[in-house]
């Protein structure tokens, strides 16, 4: 079985370069690692670790035609792909134990870790401590797994031939948002999607690169209500991502968080809002703010 692991990145050169050398401690190595920046800036520094070959290419911003690129570079090449985020740390044998599951469960599609730490909804994680967890990780004892409708972007892993003819939306722009989840949802008509304690990793939650906090909350707003008229998430799900974003960008707008711009979210928030109420809301106006 061929893996490949594919990696976008922007405006995270050094992040990077520590994330890719850090799969040279694969207990299995990938067969190709696949990193897609913007600009040559975005990879400055990047080098091959011993053995594995490694692929720099480049795309238009935005996470959905960067995964796409690094989709149809790697064509025909691989079995599996593995997305990783820039600042994920996989354990050392997610590479061994992601190959095993998918050689052993023709009719698993899709999976993704259950993570040892998420620095996303905190100041974010640092390297070398997430660098440490990882190696001081032992296989648990007890599998806990559990079918999932969607899978988690920072470590999103495919059965290449269940996915064929798929493509991350490039409707949603820059950092995407939510289009993890839809990619994921079609993927999963095809087969088995499944989180598991055998897969795990931290990732780091940096902050550095992402979207602008307006940009975000519009995103907020506009993506869950594109994906619900797409059908690729259920009603349920689209009220709870946009009512649970309102109600802590209102609540914490005023004692907001260091490092998450808090009024700025709940501003797109509010005109994405206005945008649905006029029947002009498209995640793409994120480009215009």
């Amino acid at each position: 079985m061929r893996l490949a692991v594919i990696i976008a990145t922007t405006g995270r050169a050094d992040l990077l370069a520590r994330t890719v050398a850090q799969l040279a401690r694969q207990t299995r190595a990938p067969d190709r690692i696949i990193v897609i920046g913007v600009t040559e800036a975005d990879t400055a520094g990047v080098r091959a670790p011993a053995g594995i070959a490694l692929d720099v290419i480049r795309a238009e911003r935005g996470l959905p035609r960067q995964r796409n690129a690094g989709l149809r570079h790697l064509a025909g090449q691989a079995d599996v792909a593995a997305f990783f985020d820039d600042d994920f740390v996989p354990a050392h044998d997610y590479l061994a134990v992601l190959e095993r599951e998918f050689q052993a469960r023709p009719g698993l599609v899709g999976a993704t870790a259950l993570l040892l730490a998420d620095g996303i909804k905190s100041p974010g994680i640092a390297f070398d401590e997430a660098a440490a967890m990882v190696d001081a990780h032992r296989p648990r004892a007890v599998i806990n797994e559990r079918r999932l409708p969607a899978l988690y972007g920072c470590n999103l892993c495919v059965r290449l031939s269940a996915a064929e003819g798929l493509w991350f939306d490039e409707a949603l722009p820059l950092y995407g948002w939510q289009e993890d989840v839809d990619f994921s949802y079609r993927l999963g008509q095809k087969g088995l999607l499944v989180e598991t304690s055998q897969l795990s990793g931290v990732h780091l939650g940096a902050k550095g690169g992402r979207a602008s906090g307006k940009r975000l909350g519009y995103s907020q707003i506009a993506n869950p209500v594109y994906l619900l008229r797409k059908q690729t998430i259920p009603p349920r799900l689209a009220l709870r991502l946009m009512g649970r974003n309102l109600l802590a960008n209102c609540a914490r707008s005023l004692w907001p968080e260091p490092y998450v711009d808090r009024l700025g979210r709940l501003c797109g928030n509010l005109t994405a809002l206005i945008d649905l109420a006029r029947g002009r809301i498209d995640p793409r106006r994120i480009l215009e703010l």
